[in-house]
């Protein structure tokens, strides 16, 4: 048996990866990275910084991505669940301005690997979730560019049935709408968003 199973998405170099655990009375073990495996997957990116965060239910983190440091991200749930999502901002890209969505827990252990030029955010479904993820560039804070949670030209189906409305930190209320394709995938294709 492989110990992963990489699935290809809609969004070219967006991977569903599932672990292979072993497990008995006693719990469970698994290998949540292996490069060889990933690189014979064609994931090739060499991680240099390993983000953790807690949140609560119902708190929506992003969408974020660095302009001049694009970080592809490998992302999994430690505890609790999340709706994880990426947003397409690849200039030339046949799914740009597209978005895929995925439920990553600890119970189904999958992860989500996010190339870079793409946005990322995720959706708290749980009491609580821990959230971990490896990245292949380093975080700058004055870097960071974003994507308003509900652009309606986006469209993201987020699960908010018995959440009601998404808890968003102050920086993530003031993204603004994707505009359509541009030079960048972060500065002019990112503009005013109309009334939602």
């Amino acid at each position: 048996m492989g110990k992963f199973t990489f699935t290809q998405t809609p969004i070219e170099g967006v991977v569903v990866v599932e672990p292979a655990a072993l497990g008995d009375s006693r719990g469970y073990f698994m290998e949540t990275y292996n490069r060889q495996d990933f690189v014979t997957a064609g994931i090739d990116s060499v991680f240099v910084q390993d983000n953790q965060s807690l949140s609560r239910k119902g708190i929506l983190r992003g969408l974020h991505a660095q302009k001049n440091h694009p970080q592809a991200k490998l992302v999994r749930v430690l505890s609790g669940a999340v709706f994880d999502v990426c947003v397409d901002v690849r200039p030339g890209s046949a799914t740009f301005g597209a978005w895929y969505g995925a439920e990553l827990s600890e119970e189904n252990r999958r992860q989500l690997f996010v190339p870079r030029g793409l946005l990322h955010g995720f959706l708290v479904l749980s009491e609580s979730a821990v959230l971990a993820y490896k990245c292949d560039d380093f975080y700058h804070s004055e870097d960071e560019v974003g994507l308003i949670w509900n652009d309606p030209a986006v469209g993201i189906e987020w699960p908010l049935d018995g959440i009601g409305a998404p808890v968003l930190s102050d920086k993530d209320t003031k993204w603004e709408c994707l505009a359509g394709e541009a030079e960048s995938p972060y500065q002019s294709a990112i503009a005013s968003c109309p009334p939602v």
